[in-house]
């Protein structure tokens, strides 16, 4: 069984093309399409499976463009569990137009989602009885508010460790509810979270209550050029931003998360495993459109930071 099983919610059919220019009204002809399988937990699982570990991707999946995604994820070699839904899987759209170097990102909403789907979702955990759970993307429209907190009680009732990167609502019930091993937001998700904004000591403190009232082992705040902050009960970690040419944002966070669960799924020290993030993290916004990161960008930006891989 893989060892890491991840779940998608709102998974995504990413379409990135080059225009010559965006301008209204005008016929935008794009060059140098491409299609990818999108969505966060479909991202995390793809860094996983290109860092070399064993994963399983499960989405909620619907009509076509659910076919269409799981031949995507087969020509990547992931292995994938669809749960079937009553709506059509999104199609996002990223265009980078070349007359000024900007990028235009559509995000549809998705269709809706019902309790019931959730539930198929968490009842699929049932069948995982070691490995991590990771559960990454926002919610779809419709899902109820608790729907990680399904999951992460289904993976609880097996001993599995829980990984959680969302916002929100969902982030909040899921924090109540606690007893996640591993909960990754960003700065302003932690800060719609705490309900003001943070600096810096303020995103570390947040960061440890959130230690204290056991509502999650570790967490990870990415804070995008600032680095990012880990905390756990007896500690706290601050790693700048690595130094690259920045072509796109997208997908960093989901890789700095798949990375980082790939290195504690293989027995790394948390050290270890969260300069592998950043590493992952950084190398993604080297690529340019949804593209996620190589595998040698990764090691070399991890060793050039001071990295070693264990033995």
């Amino acid at each position: 069984m893989a060892a890491v099983l991840t779940i998608t919610l709102n998974p995504t059919i990413d379409v990135f093309g080059e225009a010559a220019q965006v301008r209204p009204t005008h016929k935008i002809r794009l060059m140098d399409t491409s299609f990818e399988p999108g969505g966060g937990g479909i991202n995390v699982a793809r860094i996983i499976a290109t860092l070399g570990g064993e994963v399983e991707a499960l989405a909620l999946s619907g009509w076509e463009m659910g076919d269409f995604l799981g031949r995507l994820l087969k020509d990547e070699g992931i292995p994938w569990k669809p749960i079937p839904m009553q709506g059509e899987t999104r199609v996002a759209l990223m265009v980078h137009d070349q007359s000024t170097g900007l990028e235009y990102r559509f995000l549809p909403e998705g269709p809706e989602v019902h309790a019931h789907e959730i539930d198929a979702c968490a009842d699929a955990i049932a069948h995982k009885h070691e490995g991590f759970v990771v559960a990454s993307g926002s919610l779809p429209r419709g899902a109820p508010a608790d729907s990680y907190v399904r999951l992460a009680k289904a993976a609880a009732r097996n001993g599995l460790p829980f990984v959680l990167d969302s916002s929100g609502a969902a982030l909040k019930a899921a924090l109540e509810h606690g007893g996640i091993f591993l909960v990754k937001p960003s700065q302003s998700e932690l800060e719609s979270y705490a309900g003001h904004e943070l600096d810096a000591a303020g995103i570390e403190a947040t960061a440890r209550a959130i230690i204290e009232r056991g509502q999650a082992q570790m967490v990870a705040v990415t804070l995008g050029a600032d680095g990012a902050v880990l905390a756990t009960a007896d500690r706290l970690l601050r790693l700048p931003a690595m130094e690259v040419e920045v072509r796109s944002a997208v997908g960093a966070g989901d890789s700095f998360l798949g990375a980082m669960v790939w290195a504690l799924s293989e027995g790394w020290d948390i050290d270890h495993a969260f300069l592998l993030g950043m590493a992952a993290g950084a190398a993604a916004t080297g690529n340019p459109g949804t593209s996620l990161c190589r595998k040698e960008d990764v090691f070399a930006l991890f060793e050039k930071a001071g990295g070693r891989r264990p033995r």
